[in-house]
């Protein structure tokens, strides 16, 4: 898919800091030790009791082609610090000429619901790979993730009533107008008016008309019956250019048209005023001409708490076409993830933990190889345990809230459990068998059903329980301790 977005090179779609620590990790010999990073986010979207992970798909693709072409390293070439000096020495350009992916990595696969500081993604390889990879990660992970958590959200809220994701001309650009569709139907949407995004994605595409159709003719009417003979199968009418319910009463004379030449009236478009009033006149009529399975489409800046409002008003709208605040997720621009180092192993092949220190507590790292254990019971998700792969977890394992140490929860051997990330990369090459899109939007879909309904409500949602494994979060607080100058061991929590 990049690859037919993006005709050139992407290794140079990275902060510029990356690649001074880069070449810092070369000058120093210390390009090739051995590390483990991991990215995650600190809080859910929209105030919200979930995320959704979206992205993998672009992440694996870039990883496959990660490699800096002749036109990139000449650019890199001539940067020039403030003595009007090369930033970069000609030697370490060619060492990136001949750098290839060659890490591991594990991922919680496209459609996964996950929570904060649960590790989306994990890397291990050369320290000099593992950060030059940082910045791309976050870019291709973060938003998709955040308008997948939105998607989910407005569709959760249409219930049974399919969604259209039209936000394309709001959109942030071409690439954020790609993203927000494919995202945006992974996290539940039925189909997008984005003809690119289905074209590159194999996304279903819909779409009606624009009030410019109708002030193109001389009458209302008119623009009815001509675009009901031109589309005699997409006869969806906007209603609304002049007087809505007029409208309604001119779409039903068309949809009599069309029904003598053996089509449908397949409904009608509202895009201003009082949807729940509007909507539910106009059902009345369209009843009463006998259009009883003709449906009713809504648009109008419409979001999950609109769309909700609206329902419980006895609005008879069958369709939510949702645009804006979907496709620049207007409420929560961004979803904050984060890339840290959790390990480093030494010359003697020991593997030493890595913590991030901060005034914050929220902002403190975890260490360790990170990996994420999900218990279930009785076909529903009980909690999640965030531990270390290297130091294993038990049998019986405990969780402990890292803010909150007196919650804690405990798994016992009834429970079902399955490890959330999946191998990816091996040695720089991709061992993961990707699923269709239309496989990532039903696992998404299955996996919300798994879980309590209360981490699903829009105000105040249940806390899902996640939590560092005991001796994880043991040595968790060993490490703070020591790095604050405070050496008793018998602190360790």
């Amino acid at each position: 898919m990049l690859k037919d977005i993006y005709k050139t090179s992407l290794s140079l779609l990275t902060d510029f800091y990356e690649l001074s620590m880069a070449y810092g990790f070369w000058k120093s010999g210390k390009k090739d030790l051995e590390s483990v990073f991991s990215l995650n986010f600190r809080s859910n979207p929209f105030n919200g009791g979930y995320t959704i992970a979206a992205g993998l798909q672009y992440v694996i693709e870039y990883l496959q082609d990660f490699t800096f072409h002749a036109d990139d390293l000449e650019y890199l070439a001539g940067l020039k610090d403030e003595q009007d000096r090369p930033i970069f020495e000609e030697a370490f350009l060619r060492y990136l000429a001949d750098i290839r992916f060659e890490c591991d990595v594990e991922a919680m696969p496209e459609g996964t619901i996950v929570f904060p500081y649960e590790p989306l993604v994990r890397v291990r390889g050369p320290i000099i790979q593992c950060q030059l990879i940082e910045t791309p990660l976050l870019n291709l992970i973060n938003f998709q993730s955040l308008i997948a958590t939105k998607s989910s959200r407005v569709v959760q809220a249409a219930g049974e009533e399919p969604v259209l994701e039209f936000g394309l001309r709001r959109a942030h650009g071409i690439d954020g107008g790609l993203a927000v569709s494919r995202a945006a139907y992974i996290g539940g949407c039925s189909a997008t008016s984005n003809v690119l995004a289905g074209r590159l994605f194999d996304i279903p595409v819909r779409g009606t008309h624009a009030h410019s159709w109708i002030m193109t003719f001389e009458s209302e009417q008119e623009a009815f019956d001509v675009y009901g003979d031109v589309l005699p199968d997409n006869s969806v009418f906007l209603v609304d250019t002049y007087n809505t319910l007029e409208g309604v009463k001119k779409a039903i004379k068309t949809g009599k048209r069309l029904r003598k030449k053996g089509f449908k009236l397949m409904g009608i478009r509202l895009d201003s005023g009082d949807l729940a009033y509007l909507s539910i006149q106009a059902r009345h009529m369209l009843d009463e001409a006998g259009f009883t399975e003709s449906r009713i489409y809504a648009s109008n800046d419409l979001d999950e708490n609109i769309i909700q409002s609206l329902k419980a008003q006895g609005a008879r709208i069958a369709v939510w076409g949702v645009g804006t605040k979907l496709a620049t997720a207007y409420d929560q621009p961004a979803l904050g993830g984060v890339y840290k180092l959790n390990a480093l192993k030494s010359e003697k092949g020991q593997w030493e933990y890595k913590i991030k220190l901060s005034e914050q507590n929220v902002k403190i790292s975890n260490p360790g190889m990170l990996q994420v254990r999900r218990y279930k019971k009785h076909d529903e998700y009980a909690g999640d345990a965030i531990y270390d792969e290297i130091r294993g977890i038990g049998e019986t394992p405990v969780i402990v809230d890292p803010f909150d140490i007196t919650r804690r929860k405990k798994f016992d051997a009834s429970f079902e459990h399955e490890d959330l990330l999946k191998p990816v990369f091996r040695a720089g090459r991709c061992v993961y068998q990707t699923p269709d899109i239309h496989s990532v939007r039903q696992h998404a879909r299955q996996q919300l059903r798994h879980f309590h309904k209360g981490i699903k409500r829009f105000v105040n949602p249940h806390q899902y329980p996640v939590g560092l494994e005991e001796d994880l979060h043991k040595l968790k607080t060993r490490l703070v301790l020591k790095a604050r100058g405070f050496n008793d061991t018998k602190n360790g929590g």
